[in-house]
């Protein structure tokens, strides 16, 4: 027996985007301020805006990047771009000229679609890259200000109306073919572009629709940002229970309460921070619900005491955890009916756990980094977390060394360090490298120390998280003067800030001698024991 067209398909999660509008074309798919298009208006102008990118010279295999906000816009090409054949490479909005230069030359971007705000960064990275692609600008009329670019640049309303909703679009011949390219935070220097497949999309869309027990047409408040993991897949995962995305370009929390209220949502998602800010908002603005609105976490281990405040205003939180490599979350804090007759508190201690396998994941385990073995379950053996699954990266673009290195022994390796519970649950304990996870993004702290010791006054320099209530951690920088200098923190802080993005400097610095082993590395751990506060 073999393979044919009758009983073989190529999976995508493209696919999803055709059934809703096939069967439910007159429900409302998307909703951005007082625009609101249906599922069968959505298709059209994905399939439309598939056929501008051609007429640009975009093929098979090409890359299109685009760096814009969580606009209908954003939505659209991740059916669009891969309609056109091409590969969907969402750049970080937070991320300075120089990486996203590097972004697009590493990609070898053919086009480049950039929200008009951000127009000057990007015009910035096109001076200092070596590739340059055709830029198309979108003009959101809910942004006032102009672009201030000397770009030469296509509106992205203009392109789309080249194209015809009766436009052949392609579907992949191979479920294996790259459908996105997604750079890490470059948590050990230069970020790496993970390439995700068609099948993994479409399983990590159908795990969620399991793994959140989704029901047909939720409405979905997009919070979490689609440069992130393609939003976490949630794209297509709306596709597919053909819910109702309201689109949010800034996190506000005002803005998120009224837009609950008014369209009343169902479903969001969103780092920890973002929680923080939901329970710690002003009284005037803060609302709570009679009913349920579910909600997923990701990123560092949310506070209990967030957890607990958020299911006190009606919130129903689920944690997840996963890595860009694996298309987002394959663990799940599933909750277990026994919970429910616990204390508040317990039940938020046990809802910030990492938890067990997403339903699309194949395994995870806590392995000894010595012998390879799966740790006991006994809430106290740190081993690393490692994964096996078709949700797992084809792998990192133009580094197959680092890509061997992921996956070595048959499991991709997440560098996170972790226990497993007696009842199989998982729960991190710290990190193999120091990655910081500030706001639910990965900040380098060699990226940082790289830029310290730029400075003519810094003799030796590390970086290292500090406990913050806001954004879960922060950077926090110790540094050993060269003899004679005297530059003060707020100096070398605004340093930082000018030499890479805003967001990755550090939040304190202190001075001083640092810690040493007899053969004068530097003793990270001895200062992560330091009590810090800014």
């Amino acid at each position: 027996m073999e393979k044919n067209n009758a009983n073989f398909v190529p999976l995508t999660p493209i696919s999803f985007l055709h059934r809703s509008a096939d069967i439910y074309g007159q429900r409302d798919a998307l909703i951005y301020e007082d625009k609101v298009l249906t599922w069968s208006e959505l298709r059209d102008r994905c399939v439309m805006m598939a056929e501008g990118l051609k007429s640009l010279g975009v093929d098979s295999g090409d890359t299109v990047a685009i760096m814009a906000f969580n606009t209908p816009e954003m939505y659209e090409s991740h059916f669009s771009i891969p309609m056109a054949g091409a590969i969907l490479n969402t750049i970080n909005t937070r991320l300075d000229a120089e990486t996203v230069a590097y972004i697009l030359d590493d990609g070898n971007a053919k086009v480049f679609i950039v929200d008009a705000e951000l127009a000057g960064v990007a015009q910035d990275a096109l001076n200092s890259s070596t590739n340059k692609p055709q830029v198309v600008l979108i003009n959101d009329p809910n942004y006032k200000s102009k672009a201030q670019t000397n770009l030469n640049t296509i509106d992205y309303e203009g392109l789309l109306l080249k194209g015809k909703p009766g436009f052949e679009w392609s579907s992949p011949e191979d479920e294996w073919s790259p459908i996105s390219l997604n750079y890490t935070s470059g948590t050990t220097g230069k970020p790496k572009g993970v390439v995700y497949h068609h099948r993994g999309s479409y399983l990590m869309s159908m795990g969620t629709v399991i793994g959140w027990q989704l029901p047909n047409h939720p409405k979905y408040l997009y919070t979490v940002p689609m440069f992130h993991c393609n939003g976490w897949g949630h794209a297509w995962t709306m596709a597919a229970v053909a819910g109702t995305v309201v689109c949010l370009r800034a996190f506000l929390p005002e803005k998120v309460f009224n837009l609950i209220e008014q369209h009343e949502v169902t479903h969001f998602g969103g780092a920890p921070i973002m929680l923080n800010m939901l329970s710690n908002a002003p009284d005037d603005i803060k609302k709570s619900f009679s009913r349920t609105v579910n909600v997923m976490t990701a990123g560092a281990p949310p506070p209990a005491k967030v957890l607990e405040n958020m299911m006190s205003m009606g919130f129903d939180i689920m944690h997840v955890y996963g890595l860009t490599e694996t298309y987002g979350h394959i663990l799940q804090a599933a909750p277990q009916q026994e919970w429910q007759h616990m204390s508040s508190d317990k039940q938020a201690q046990l809802r910030s756990r990492q938890g067990v396998r997403f339903p699309i994941t194949e395994d995870v385990g806590v392995i000894d980094q010595d012998s390879g073995s799966l740790v006991p379950f006994d809430g106290k053996t740190i081993g690393e977390i490692v994964i096996r699954g078709n949700t797992c990266m084809m792998g990192y673009l133009n580094n197959p060394k680092a890509t061997s290195e992921a996956f070595s022994g048959g499991w991709f390796h997440s560098g996170d360090l972790a226990v497993v519970h007696a009842d199989g649950y998982i729960q991190i304990k710290d990190r193999l490298k120091d990655i910081i996870i500030s706001g639910g993004e990965n900040i380098s702290s060699v990226e940082i120390e790289s830029v310290l010791y730029e400075h003519p006054d810094v003799g030796e320099a590390a970086v290292v998280a500090m406990p913050d209530e806001l954004w879960g951690e922060v950077p926090c920088a110790f540094v050993e003067l060269k003899a004679g200098s005297s530059i003060t923190e707020g100096a070398l802080i605004e340093f930082c800030k000018d030499n890479m993005a805003k967001f990755k400097r550090p939040k304190k610095v202190v001075f001083g001698p640092l810690p040493k082993t007899a053969t004068g590395k530097i003793q990270k751990h001895a200062l992560r024991k330091k009590k810090l506060n800014k």
